[in-house]
């Protein structure tokens, strides 16, 4: 039997049109469809509706139900009066990427049930095969026997429902992590510039791969933290002796917010403030912030492979740093050898990109002139003038005399400098030669790893 069209919610052209786009965009969703329809042919419009249902202001199921499409309704009646599917829509509604990961792990667990309600009970399972060999009647025969099976283990149903709906929630707030920017509140805008079926493919990605979910949520927490680095930085920047005219409200004086507090100053306070003449914090500091791109050279050999997921979310927080302050941003792995570098232009990372960024890991010893020599390559771009280093690693090399004594002149050339984080208990020996400052952590989860974010 060919595969049913239609719908059972109030659906427009404009619905069906959009959940075909999402459908194309997504391999997932394709997958889920091809094999819901062996099992009933109604199954991707049902799909459409469970779409329409998580994305729409409000969907409403329509009385009269179209032919072929009466289990469709038993489903998204059961699924809609859900409690779980009311609190979940307050995360869909009007979100293509929420309610696409939701149509996912709903449809995902729809047919799961179907299935094991199928497998206890041949009454459905006999009425779903003479639906799929389109005898007349079974539509209706599949939905009267499905209502036993919902009223009997409906609960099971909904308790499924409400697991697929936390995880969509979870495959959302990993793929904002991953892409988003360090500031709370910016993932959803950062989102809103990448293309949707990139995010689909991101965040099917990270339904399935666990190393790429903690990737995800270190990336998360670093960023949070590397925030308030920056803040800090910026706060002590400040030259709070100096004072001018202007209408920036983060610099405003306290005695200027406590105008706009008082009813008796309120007035006079808004005529300064829209003249620029209220009077806040100057904030040429001694320090300019992102100036200069950022290079992480990482260490990738086998001893660091324990850390390799909280390492990546390390450089994907350096990397949002960057692409705030709209620095360029390099990354050189390395072992024994350094893989070719890798320049993302102001620290923007295309899906893929990350992808490879996440998957790549090199393993074997550890040598520190190759990433270095990389690195003085990338440098002498002129767009790498006065860029910070970042080297990361676990271990001890001995790097040639003859190669730090041109370093140091690069380094006088070009105005770099170079932040080295040594990681255990290897001796500074290895780094100081090419470093300017050395900060030793046990881990990654030492605190003192943070001060890397103070770039």
């Amino acid at each position: 039997m060919k595969e049913l069209k239609g719908s059972v919610l109030n659906t427009d052209s404009y619905d069906r049109r959009r959940f075909g786009q999402i459908l194309e965009m997504s391999k997932k969703l394709r997958e889920v469809s091809k094999e819901g329809s062996k099992l009933f042919p109604s199954f991707q419009p049902l799909m459409g509706d469970m779409w329409a249902g998580l994305f729409k202001m409000k969907p409403e199921l329509l009385e009269e139900v179209p032919e072929g499409l009466e289990m469709n309704h038993q489903l998204m009646e059961r699924v809609m009066s859900d409690e779980s599917y009311q609190e979940f829509r307050e995360f869909t509604r009007l979100d293509d990427l929420a309610a696409a990961l939701g149509t996912t792990k709903y449809s995902e667990t729809v047919l799961e049930w179907v299935k094991e309600q199928a497998q206890k009970d041949q009454d459905l399972a006999n009425a779903l095969q003479n639906f799929m060999k389109g005898k007349p009647g079974a539509s209706q025969e599949s939905s009267e026997v499905l209502s036993s099976a919902l009223n009997q283990n409906g609960n099971e149903l909904s308790k499924m429902l409400a697991k697929a709906a936390q995880e969509a929630i979870e495959a959302k707030e990993n793929v904002k992590s991953l892409l988003g920017g360090m500031q709370a509140g910016s993932g959803d805008s950062e989102l809103k510039k990448v293309p949707l079926k990139d995010q689909l493919i991101l965040a099917e990605r990270l339904s399935h791969d666990r190393k790429m979910k903690d990737i995800a949520r270190w990336a998360g927490r670093m960023k949070v933290i590397a925030n308030r680095k920056q803040r800090s930085k910026h706060k002590d920047a400040i030259n709070r002796n100096g004072i001018k005219q202007g209408n920036s409200v983060e610099q405003l004086l306290p005695m200027e917010l406590g105008s706009y507090a008082s009813p008796i100053t309120k007035m006079d306070f808004l005529r300064r403030y829209v003249e620029g003449q209220t009077l806040q914090y100057d904030t040429k500091g001694p320090e300019q912030l992102g100036k200069g791109p950022i290079i992480l050279c990482l260490d990738q050999s086998g001893s660091m492979s324990g850390q390799d997921t909280i390492s990546k979310g390390f450089a994907l927080a350096l990397m949002s740093i960057a692409r705030k302050q709209r620095r360029d941003f390099a990354w050189i792995p390395f072992s024994s050898h350094a893989a070719a570098p890798i320049i993302y232009e102001r620290g923007k990372i295309a899906v893929q990109d990350m992808i490879q960024l996440a998957t790549i890991f090199l393993g074997g010893g550890t040598s520190f002139e190759p990433p270095l020599r990389a690195a003085s390559q990338i440098i002498q771009q002129s767009r790498f003038n006065k860029a910070d280093i970042v080297f990361v690693t676990d271990g001890e090399s001995h790097v040639n005399e003859h190669f730090l004594q041109s370093w140091n002149e690069l380094k006088v050339k070009k105005g770099f400098s170079v932040l080295s984080l040594l990681l255990g208990r290897e001796s500074i020996q290895g780094v100081e030669g090419f470093s300017d400052r050395i900060v030793r952590a046990s881990s990654f989860e030492d605190e003192s790893v943070y001060q890397a974010f103070e770039i």
